[in-house]
């Protein structure tokens, strides 16, 4: 995993990769991923109405972190922004605690829990989450005797982690706007950005006597 770096011109190809595939596979959703310019604009999409993501479902992402994350799009579009930012153990973590919930097996909890500590808990973990230190404590004796509830402290800490910080840069990048923005109204933004540029740089243009 990618970490600390300062910038995204900066980063190797491959770090960015995964983010990039997922940003990708996302797009089709609303069909607003790539460029246009004022002809396509203004073509009306017949594969609009079948869209399985509507721009209501895409709204509703910015009214709280967990209509977004309990979204399944919306949940891979979370991940994609997190990857790109070197963060993902956080969603991992709360997805891994969600799958840990449905285990009916009591041998599989115990396993499972192990995996889970080990992953992201643990002070050696490759995917260390941020918790305070009496949360760890508490954590590492709830798998004395696992339960299906005993992550549920750790799980809401990075919860409201990720809704203080990451969840709110999600809702400014390009992996939420590109897809709640209604296309004519980025079509309008890009046209007016086009022609700022072109008057700026006609005014530089020598006039000919």
């Amino acid at each position: 995993m990618c970490k600390g770096l300062a910038g995204v011109a900066a980063l190797p190809a491959t770090c960015l990769k995964s983010a990039k595939d997922m940003k990708h596979r996302l797009g089709f959703l609303l069909q607003k991923t790539e460029p246009c310019d004022q002809v396509s604009c203004s073509k009306k999409d017949k594969a609009a109405q079948s869209q399985k993501l509507s721009q209501e479902e895409v709204k509703k992402w910015s009214q709280g972190l967990e209509n977004l994350i309990t979204h399944e799009s919306g949940l891979s579009a979370f991940k994609a922004f997190l990857q790109s930012e070197y963060s993902e153990e956080n969603i991992e973590f709360w997805i891994a605690c969600e799958d840990y919930k449905k285990i009916k097996s009591a041998a599989k909890l115990t396993s499972k829990a192990r995996k889970i500590y080990d992953d992201f808990i643990s002070v050696h973990a490759t995917k260390e989450v941020n918790l305070d230190s009496y949360t760890r404590e508490e954590t590492s004796q709830n798998l004395l005797e696992p339960t299906t509830s005993c992550f549920d402290t750790a799980q809401h800490k990075i919860f409201i982690l990720m809704e203080k910080d990451s969840y709110r840069r999600f809702l400014k990048s390009r992996f939420y706007l590109d897809l709640v923005l209604p296309t004519e109204t980025r079509c309008g933004a890009n046209q007016k950005k086009f022609k700022a540029y072109s008057l700026d740089h006609t005014q530089q243009i020598p006039q000919c006597a």
